[in-house]
């Protein structure tokens, strides 16, 4: 080796020495950034709180295998037009003014660019159509007699009748289910309207969550301030605590989503796109305990509290919905949804460690008391999110409260009585009373793919 090189060599050390920040200074960024992610992911380990499964099963589990499915799935047309009413009126306070933003807006589906199984045959109750021709005979036949016995009702009858058909279906739903009905309810396209950063924050949007937690979330009957956080949730029964988890979860879902697909550039013209992408810092900003009193941690672990819950839903339900066509009037769509969701169900059926909701609500007029509360508060959520500000933001709100309100129905109805095959047959349907709209269906799998695309991004994040 050459004097000078060698000279080099051994006097480097003593050069760094003296200029410490000139082959150092990314090598403390990447400290400082590991040292964070321990701080933020230090909670994602063993078993998920009232669940018998721990975080790395789930994250295996969702990022190879379930996330993928529910990707290829979601982008479909049965799954991805979602009717909604954005323009009720907020039932709570005067509304304090929308969102002015462009990234807020959201465009509605016109009635050519629908598919026209979708838009001629959405109704409130869906019954097919089935794979069993018989089925389908027996079902026009009803619907001729139900029909001919219709015109001889006059027009204050049958306002009667479809309030009471109403009433009889919220005392089963978790969900205001109006929208669905209402004349002002439009079908959006998920695809063109996705959930990500829109802007909107501030005391709107602020007030939004307070009002749920300070409000409608369960409280201890020691006082322990304004709302629940991971230091007295514990002091709250089972039922009262897969409550906060499932609002804290799905508020930490929505969190997460934001920051992975977050503005990071605006373009200053119309010839430069702006830039879109994940954003640590607000991810931090989140969720680092040294931000968040030491919650941000705990309200990840929430988050897949909310996942075990929808997927045990949805492993209850498959017998139900292994049995429809998930019909749009494309076939070869059609088929090829139809083989997606049942490789899909069977996944979720393999997966023992689900949530269990036997366990709760379980004894007499009590038990039946606090479920009739559980309900009461979710419906008051569901209201709120018709004050959210934000076309976008209401958007996703709805579908997201709307599917974990189907997910709650599925398990806490009384519909799946799994000792009764029958309870599944879709002829039998108008006696066992169990019944999931379109929309139900739609938002129950997107508010589940939120999920698993929460989950996976946090992979991302780690």
């Amino acid at each position: 080796m050459p004097f000078r090189w060698l000279l080099h060599f051994l006097l480097f050390p003593v050069i760094l020495a003296h200029f410490p920040n000139f082959a150092t200074k990314k090598d403390s960024a990447a400290i400082s950034s590991s040292i964070v992610s321990d701080r933020c992911f230090c909670e994602l380990k063993g078993n998920v709180d009232e669940c018998e499964c721990s975080v790395d099963i789930v994250d295996k589990f969702n990022n190879y295998r379930i996330y993928p499915l529910m990707k290829n799935l979601l982008a479909k047309n049965y799954f991805r037009f979602f009717k909604v009413n954005l323009w009720k009126p907020c039932p709570f306070w005067e509304d304090d003014g929308g969102c002015v933003l462009k990234s807020c807006a959201v465009e509605s589906c016109p009635a050519e660019k629908m598919p026209a199984g979708i838009y001629n045959s959405h109704k409130s109750i869906y019954f097919g159509p089935v794979n069993n021709p018989t089925l389908i005979e027996e079902t026009c036949a009803n619907n001729e007699q139900l029909g001919y016995l219709n015109t001889s009702l006059s027009k204050e009858m049958s306002d009667d009748l479809a309030l009471w058909k109403l009433h009889d279906e919220n005392l089963k739903s978790f969900c205001d289910i109006e929208d669905e009905e209402s004349s002002h309810s439009v079908f959006v396209d998920l695809l063109l309207n996705p959930e990500k950063y829109t802007g909107y924050k501030g005391h709107s949007a602020q007030r939004i969550w307070r009002s749920i937690y300070e409000e409608n979330c369960f409280k201890p009957k020691r006082g322990y301030g304004p709302y629940i956080d991971s230091t007295n949730v514990g002091d709250l029964c089972l039922e009262k605590r897969a409550f906060y988890r499932a609002i804290s979860g799905l508020h930490t879902s929505i969190n997460v989503h934001l920051c992975a697909d977050y503005l990071l550039n605006r373009g200053v013209s119309t010839l430069e796109k702006n830039q879109w992408g994940p954003n640590v810092e607000e991810f931090q900003r989140r969720f680092d305990p040294e931000l968040t009193n030491g919650e941000g941690p705990q309200r990840l672990r929430n988050l897949y509290f909310l996942y075990l819950l929808e997927l045990r839903a949805l492993a209850k339900a498959a017998p139900f919905l292994e049995q429809l066509d998930f019909y749009t009037g494309n076939a070869s769509e059609d088929s090829e949804v139809y083989t997606a969701v049942h490789d899909l169900l069977r996944h979720v059926k393999k997966f023992e460690p689900h949530f269990n909701e036997t366990s709760m609500f379980s004894g007499g007029t009590q038990a039946k008391k606090l479920k009739a509360e559980f309900r009461h508060h979710f419906r008051n959520v569901t209201q709120i999110m018709d004050c959210v500000g934000c076309e976008k933001c209401k958007l996703w709100g709805k579908l997201q409260i709307q599917g974990l309100g189907t997910a709650l129905k599925i398990l806490f109805s009384g519909s799946f009585d799994q000792a009764d095959p029958t309870a599944f047959d879709l002829a039998s349907m108008r006696r066992t009373h169990f019944q999931l709209s379109r929309n139900e269906i739609v938002s129950l799998f997107n508010a589940f793919g939120r999920l698993t695309h929460s989950i996976y991004s946090l992979e991302e994040f780690r």
